[in-house]
């Protein structure tokens, strides 16, 4: 998936990663434009997933 993708469906993506790991909150979600590794860099600091874990985390949503 790539960054207009997950642009494009950012709200729906971000409901299911919440139902997926609770303890995920708002700010830990929160996208902007230009800000994708920094989004990427909390989710694997969160999750204790890899990059690579984290992208496929999303494409498979």
């Amino acid at each position: 998936m790539n960054t207009t993708q997950i642009k494009g469906n950012w709200n729906e993506l971000k409901g299911k990663l919440k139902q997926k790991y609770a303890k995920l909150t708002d700010d830990d979600l929160l996208f902007a434009e230009g800000k994708e590794d920094e989004l990427v860099g909390r989710l694997q600091e969160k999750l204790g997933k890899t990059k690579e874990e984290v992208h496929q985390i999303i494409s498979d949503l």
